[in-house]
This record gives C-alpha cells, structure tokens and sequence, in this order.
C-alpha cells in the first residue's frame, strides 16, 4: 500500500554540520524538508523505496540493494558525527526482482552497505523520527525514460499487492547548470528546464516528461529526472495532488522539494 511519495534534492550542506553558515541561503529547502518530514511521519511508514542517483549505476539495468544493513555517513563532505543505519526490506526486494523478471525487465541484485548521500540526505531528514526503518534502495539506468516509467509501473504493482504502509522516495537535483559558478557551468537551457519540469508535474503531464527533448536534458545537466520518472510510473494508477513545497537554486543546482499527496 503506497501511502507517501515525494521529490527530495540532496545536497549535503542541508546537514547542519556541513551546511553551518551556508544554511541561511537554503532556508526555504530546508524548512520544506522539516514540513515533508511531518507528513511522512503522520503517514505511519512501515518501509521505504527510495531512488537514488549516485548508487551504482549499470547502464543498461536497474539495480535493486539487497544488503541485509545499511549505513549512512558524510565524512566525505567533513561531517564525521552524523551516521544513519537501516535494514533492509529483503521479502519485497526479493518479490520486486521476481516481478521484474516475469516481465523480462533488465534489473539485477547488489550488495552494498554503504548508501550514497542521495539515499542519505533525504533519509537524514525524513526518518528523524524513525530508528532502523526497513529500505530498499534502488538505483536508475541509462536507458530511455519509457522504460523507467515501465520500470516505476511493476514496482506499483508489488507495492500494491503488499500490506505494508510504503513510502516512496525520489532523490535528486534538477539542473546543475543554474548560474556562472554552477558546479557544470552555466547554460540558459538549466532555467528552462527546470521551469518546464516544474509545470509538468504541477499539470501532471507524464506524456510530456517522457517526450522533453534530449538535448535540453543533456544541456540542463540534472540528475533527478530518471528517480522522478520512476516515481510517476509508481503513481501510474493513482489519483493525487502535486505540491511544490520549495524550489530555488542558490548555489547553481535547482532544489526541488514536492510532495504528492494521494486522494
């Protein structure tokens, strides 16, 4: 039963500890992520399916984490205080692959304690208020987005036939090309496709997203859309309200934080 689903950016200094004065300039990421940390919790989540970007990528399959534990750290962007654990949802990660291979869908299994700060941030956040919440984490591909949208449909469906009160999670940035000190540079194309992204899902046009055009993709250099799309296949059956909570870039990468709330 999916009873939460959201878009959740992850840039590390949205953890005090790293972010320290840079903070300020991320207030409204921040308190939207406070706000959707109230909902999740109110939604009395049994497991969570997050989407992450900077897991392992294989390019022509999507990789599903079965490692009995799993651990989150930051000492990597000099946070060596914070450390997260979860364990692992192994019955439905298991149900997933069978499902994935019923329907001959490239997807494989790995072991990998460690988590990203793609899973780890968005986790930082919404499991506050949780203590070793069963996860599965789940990792995109370099194929075309259809498929991550038929990718995102048979999840729906083993979610669907469970009673556990699912979560999802997709994480992701939308455009790092935003200003001139954006960490890809800078390009026009970074606006524009935030902007039409944004008016896509507020619209709910799916068509339109799976249909955006390569090029602008390529040149806005994000790195959430394959977690997001994966997300709308989820909700494929379901009706919902899109609420953009907070957007803006101050650091030359769009943050994006949305919750889609299920009627």
């Amino acid at each position: 039963m999916l009873v939460f689903s959201a878009i959740c950016p992850h840039p590390p200094l949205l953890i005090p500890e790293i972010g320290k004065e840079n903070l300020k300039q991320v207030q409204k990421t921040q308190k939207a992520m406070k706000k959707l940390e109230e909902i999740f919790y109110a939604r009395k989540v049994d497991s969570v399916v997050i989407i992450s970007p900077h897991q392992d990528l294989i390019p022509d399959a999507f990789a599903i984490n079965l490692a009995e534990k799993f651990e989150v750290d930051f000492k990597e962007f000099g946070d060596f205080s914070t450390r997260l654990s979860f364990k692992s949802n192994t019955s439905f990660a298991h149900r997933l692959k069978e499902a994935l291979e019923d329907h001959r869908f490239p997807a494989v299994l790995i072991n990998k304690n460690k988590l990203d700060h793609g899973c780890g941030l968005p986790l930082y956040y919404l499991t506050s208020h949780y203590e070793n919440l069963p996860i599965t984490p789940i990792s995109f591909s370099l194929m075309d987005l259809k498929t991550h949208y038929d990718f995102g449909k048979i999840i729906s469906n083993e979610i669907h036939h469970t009673n556990e009160r699912i979560a999802v999670i997709a994480s992701g940035d939308l455009s790092h090309r935003l200003t001139e000190n954006a960490p890809a540079g800078f390009s026009p194309k970074g606006k524009e496709f935030d902007k039409k992204l944004i008016e896509h899902l507020q619209k709910k046009e799916t068509d339109k997203i799976l249909k955006m055009d390569p090029e602008l993709i390529e040149e806005a250099g994000e790195c959430g859309l394959r977690s997001i799309i994966i997300m709308l296949g989820i909700l494929n059956r379901k009706k919902y309200n899109v609420d953009i909570f907070s957007y803006e870039g101050p650091f030359g990468v769009g943050y994006l934080v949305a919750n889609f709330s299920l009627q």
